[in-house]
């Protein structure tokens, strides 16, 4: 088994297209859906025209049927400019997308992943809850089995797309008495008598993307809609989410680049003390610093894609590449505010919104804590 250090002219495509797409259609309004807290709904339906609502998907249930490696580098290259559209486009492709094809039945995938590869519809992953965030076990939303169809009661917080998606995988507790083994999840629609959206969160960061709580009362679910075998729910959703943070630590990683070729482009043209500031050894040594460890980063993300790709567990990649990429994120777009001095603190430099938009990636999708948990017991096993 070898691993390659070059990428392949279909994955250098990928990214060039994601990059350029990045640049001319994301970085003109940035700020201003940030201020706005507007949803990007034009940006992500031509992103979806792209193929990069499903990149992973087979193509015959309309995805671009490409490889996770190629994922991370279109990733990267739209979270450099605007983190918001990369976690629509991550939670659609990671965890949604990716559920479905592999534990729908043919008949959700066409109904249902059809649509969301090709970006006709977004999808959301409905798992967090007020009292369950971290202890994903404790789920309170319930799905009472009533023969050809569940009765769905119940909250979930924090739900990314929440306002925007049309399709909606709901983690809920059937069976008490099972604990985890009594979670199903199941697929709900926009527009299902009883099941309604509440107000959009005011966030630190990622202000263009919206997140809701979602309100479940007495909603009729076919059992047809129940994704995989009975009391499965938890562990598809532990699945799920481990390819889930490849997708976050691919964001983290773009944050922090961005944050970075922002920092050096503005070392070269910003003078003091009669000199651009990029001849200053401060500045070289944050600069040498970020470079290094976004580059140790970005092959943190690579390694879990490719063990994704080539079918060997990476449960234990996934959680270093979240809990490293997303340090780095953080770490260093505070070092690009203070490279920019005065200005790094007002918007139009940008990297006052990458450091408001580092913090999530800490955060969501498990906490560094919870990949800390992770990485310590598969180490120690």
């Amino acid at each position: 088994m070898t691993m390659k250090f070059e990428f392949t002219e279909e994955q250098l495509m990928i990214r060039q297209a994601a990059r350029d797409f990045a640049h001319n259609e994301l970085l003109p309004g940035v700020i201003e859906r940030d201020e706005q807290q507007k949803f990007p709904a034009e940006q992500v339906k031509k992103l979806g025209k792209l193929g990069f609502l499903g990149m992973m998907v087979d193509t015959k249930y309309g995805g671009s049927g490409l490889d996770t490696v190629s994922y991370v580098l279109a990733m990267e290259e739209i979270s450099k400019i605007d983190a918001s559209v990369a976690v629509i486009m991550s939670v659609n492709n990671s965890l949604v997308c990716w559920g479905v094809q592999q534990f729908g039945t043919e008949e959700q995938k066409m109904k249902y992943l059809v649509p969301l590869a090709k970006g006709d519809v977004i999808g959301a992953f409905c798992l967090s809850e007020p009292e369950a965030g971290s202890d994903a076990t404790s789920q309170k939303t319930t799905a009472v089995d009533m023969g050809d169809h569940y009765v769905l009661n119940g909250t979930k917080n924090w739900i990314t797309n929440g306002g925007s998606a049309s399709v909606f995988l709901v983690m809920a507790q059937t069976d008490v008495s099972k604990g985890h083994k009594g979670i199903n999840c199941l697929i709900v629609e926009k527009g299902m008598p009883g099941f309604t959206v509440g107000p959009k969160e005011n966030k630190l960061g990622i202000r263009g993307s919206d997140t809701h709580s979602l309100m479940f009362s007495d909603v009729k679910v076919p059992k047809a809609n129940r994704l995989g075998p009975e009391g499965f729910g938890f562990k598809f959703a532990m699945q799920t989410l481990e390819g889930g943070r490849i997708g976050i630590a691919s964001q983290a990683l773009g944050i922090a680049s961005g944050a970075y070729e922002f920092s050096l482009k503005y070392s070269k043209e910003r003078k003091a003390f009669g000199k651009e500031i990029m001849h200053l050894q401060a500045i070289q040594f944050k600069l040498a610093e970020m470079a290094t460890q976004i580059d140790a980063a970005r092959l943190l993300c690579i390694k879990a894609a490719w063990l994704k790709d080539i079918g060997q567990n990476y449960s234990l990649a996934s959680s270093m590449a979240k809990l490293f990429a997303s340090r780095v994120a953080m770490e260093f777009t505070v070092e690009a505010v203070q490279i920019h001095g005065g200005y790094g603190y007002v918007k139009e430099f940008h990297v006052e919104r990458m450091m408001r938009d580092a913090k999530i990636t800490q955060i969501y999708e498990g906490t560094s804590e919870i990949q800390k948990i992770v990485i310590s017991r598969t180490i120690l096993n």
